[in-house]
């Protein structure tokens, strides 16, 4: 019974017995204490507590900052430093290298040194020059004494001396001063060597930098006494960079310790003796070929396999058999790049197999870019339809015209490759002859290049003898190659254009606005051009100019922009003539001015500005390029806004105006091309003086000049409309341009179209 009480007690108040102990535990647990010494003077008793006796005691550190009896201000005295100023010292300048390789350590491949002489540079140095510099960056000549004139486009390094010894070490310290630190490796050859230069390259290639070699064809020492061997120097070798840095502290050792004959054979002894390196034909699989070639032996019935693999040919005795060998090795060179053609385009043929749409995921021919595909139909691509002797697609518009020139050129080599090769394929079962070409088409496609379809009819021949007539359809791919970079001759913006404009009676009334375009766009911007106006009088205006100058307000106008722009000076000149002709105007201008000029002839319709003039300066080149820009033609107002107010300014759109691809007034050239131009004129001007009236500038440049002619739209070149007074005394040709201008500048067809229509509603009420 007392157990049985005892237990109900403990279950009523054992929860609150557990509960403050729990309490107190968790409690204590929460408390820090820490027993620290005490120190009665107080020198460490930041962290002591006087209990109310005053006596020392440890004490609990609590977590807040304690507020009561703390130690005396007296402990928290601040502490002055002295500032002292900081010297700053100069900053170091950083160099930064011109060129990232430069700066990244980045070197070329292969440097190629020719070892020649004064009596063969002009013979076999031009034909090494001419047979390998197109194929390596950097081909540089050593030679002992210089010609005094040296071979154009080839840079040669003459060292003074005809001693053998003397200018192989002279070449060797030109290297470590000049091309040590750009190229990773260096080939030696002599002139008299023929190098295949890609073979050369792809060796390189395949070779590691970080390697010190010494590569060509191994030879014994003279008398056998020395251990190693040299690189014979007519096959010439190949040094690596890494190997020469070695020996270059031990360069003038060589050259005062090492005696020989040979200068092949005392590099061989100085890199033997200082770098214990010998001539290997022969490394890590990759081979040096070479082939020893006989007297008046000729190249192309060479049937051994070392000389098809041959890396350098030796000896060579003159450039003819230089140029045999070059033709040899780049046919060799060139069936293997077919070969390689053949076999990716029979891999494609294999892998477009299992593509998703079968064989025609491969596009004709296999490796040509897929024709173009036209968005709308404006972007369709025409066909010329031709015949082997007509064309009916013509330049100026007519139906049909005689097939001649480079059209006739095209189409004859076309169908020569079509029967080659038709005769290829179906050889030997099957011999075809051409009988005629039925039809004949043509397009240009810009992604891919020209193509062609033939209609031919052909004799068809089997081996029996048997023959038949059959019509065959052939298409042809001319495709485009890869796009090369044309080097240009350098030219600039700062170039002084000296700008004429002829002026005859009829378009006096022009002038006005055209000079105050033309001083608000050049006079008053600086521009860096000189106008020259160009009267022009027939011989009845000439006669009066006394007492009646037709020019006479213009010249009033000249004096008072002179006047108002004081570092402005306008030149005239007065010509008297009855046919006017810019190859007259522009005998007498160019006489007046140095050969250096340049030129450009306007109108007195055109708007000349400072982009234009610039254009013009980049596109003219001396003695390479002349530029006749094709300018924007104002449409007759009176057409264009029919029943409209006419605007302030005209944009570039459709409905204001065109390019006039028919005019050819406009042009830049130098002095010193129209000059040597108008020197191929002469024969035939003493045959025809009326040449000189029936030519304009753009013929006498393309028929008597080997000058590029750039034509272009220039949107900058602006001309407000007026109707031509076209010479019927120049060549029908400028005549019928002349005409076709001043009809095609009236209007865009749908405003004419519009005017007849309105005109014709107006006569039927």
């Amino acid at each position: 019974m007392r157990f049985s009480a005892f237990i109900s007690v403990l279950r009523s108040v054992g929860p609150v017995i557990i509960g403050i102990s729990l309490g107190f535990t968790l409690s204590l647990l929460s408390v820090n204490w820490t027993e620290e010494a005490c120190y009665v003077d107080g020198e460490k008793g930041e962290d002591v507590t006087l209990g109310q006796d005053g006596q020392l005691k440890g004490a609990r550190k609590p977590n807040s900052i304690s507020t009561v009896n703390d130690v005396s201000e007296e402990d928290f005295e601040p502490r002055i430093v002295p500032y002292k100023q900081v010297q700053q010292s100069a900053s170091k300048k950083v160099f930064r290298a011109k060129y990232i390789s430069t700066e990244l350590g980045m070197r070329e491949r292969l440097f190629v040194g020719v070892l020649t002489s004064k009596n063969s540079i002009n013979t076999l140095g031009v034909a090494v020059n001419r047979t390998i510099s197109h194929h390596l960056d950097t081909v540089v000549f050593f030679t002992g004494m210089r010609n005094r004139k040296v071979p154009h486009g080839m840079f040669v390094v003459s060292h003074g001396d005809e001693r053998l010894i003397w200018n192989m070490f002279q070449t060797i310290r030109y290297i470590f001063d000049h091309y040590i630190n750009e190229y990773d490796w260096f080939y030696f050859v002599q002139d008299d060597a023929y190098t295949e230069a890609d073979r050369i390259k792809d060796l390189v290639d395949h070779l590691s930098m970080d390697r010190e070699l010494y590569m060509g064809s191994p030879e014994e020492f003279i008398g056998g006494e020395m251990e190693g061997k040299y690189c014979y120097g007519g096959f010439g070798y190949l040094l690596s960079r890494t190997l020469l840095l070695r020996l270059q502290p031990f360069l003038e050792n060589c050259r005062n310790d090492i005696l020989s004959a040979r200068p092949d054979e005392w590099l061989g002894r100085c890199i033997i003796d200082y770098t214990t390196t010998n001539c290997v034909g022969k490394y890590e699989g990759l081979h040096y070929h070479h082939y020893e070639l006989g007297k008046n032996s000729d190249p192309s019935k060479e049937q051994s396999e070392q000389f098809k693999k041959a890396l350098t040919v030796h000896p060579v005795s003159d450039p003819e058999q230089m140029y045999r060998l070059h033709r040899y090795f780049t046919e060799i060179e060139l069936q293997k790049t077919y070969d390689e053609i053949a076999k990716l385009q029979a891999e494609i043929k294999n892998v477009s197999v299992v593509a998703f749409e079968g064989n025609r995921s491969a596009q004709w021919p296999v490796g040509i870019n897929p024709p173009f595909e036209p968005k709308s139909r404006f972007e369709v691509l025409k066909w010329e339809y031709f015949t082997e002797k007509e064309i009916y697609s013509c330049v100026d518009g007519s139906p049909k015209c005689e097939l001649r020139g480079i059209d006739s050129m095209d189409v004859a080599d076309v169908i020569d490759i079509a029967m080659g090769e038709l005769n290829k394929k179906y050889k030997p079962v099957l011999h075809l002859k051409k009988q005629q070409l039925i039809n004949g088409y043509r397009r240009f496609d810009p992604v891919r290049g020209m193509e062609y379809t033939l209609d031919l009819q052909l004799e068809v021949v089997n081996q029996k003898g048997h023959s038949r007539s059959i019509t065959k359809r052939v298409h042809l791919v001319r495709p485009l190659s890869r796009i090369e970079i044309i080097p240009m001759p350098y030219v600039t913006e700062a170039t002084r254009v000296h700008i004429i404009i002829p002026l005859t009676l009829q378009e006096r009334s022009y002038i006005d606005h055209f000079l105050e375009v033309f001083a608000s766009n050049a006079f008053e911007t600086n521009e860096n051009s000189i106008l020259t106006l160009l009267f022009i009088y027939d011989p009845v205006e000439a006669q009066q100019v006394n007492q009646n100058d037709i020019f006479a307000s213009v010249k009033t106008q000249i004096n008072t922009y002179e006047r108002k722009y004081p570092t402005v000076k306008i030149p005239w000149i007065s010509v008297k003539t009855e046919t006017p002709s810019q190859i007259k105007f522009m005998d007498i201008i160019s006489k007046k001015h140095p050969v250096d000029t340049l030129f450009f002839l306007a109108n007195v319709n055109t708007n000349v500005n400072s982009e234009f003039l610039n254009r013009c300066r980049m596109n003219s080149i001396n003695n390479w390029q002349v530029f006749f820009p094709i300018h924007f033609q104002d449409y007759n107002p009176d057409v264009a806004y029919h029943n409209q107010q006419r605007p302030a300014t005209v944009d570039l759109v459709k409905d204001a105006g065109h390019f006039d691809r028919k005019s050819f007034e406009e042009a830049c050239f130098y002095n010193s091309d129209y000059m040597a131009t108008r020197t191929r004129m002469v024969a035939d001007v003493q045959e025809n003086e009326e040449i000189l009236e029936t030519l304009d500038i753009y013929d006498m440049f393309v028929k008597y000049s080997s000058l590029h002619v750039f034509r272009a739209v220039e949107p900058a070149l602006h001309q407000q409309y007026r109707h031509q007074t076209c010479n019927p005394r120049l060549s029908e040709d400028i005549y019928h341009r002349c005409v076709q201008s001043n009809l095609e500048s009236l209007g865009s067809r749908s405003q004419l179209a519009m005017l007849l229509f309105e005109q014709e509603q107006g006569n039927s009420t």
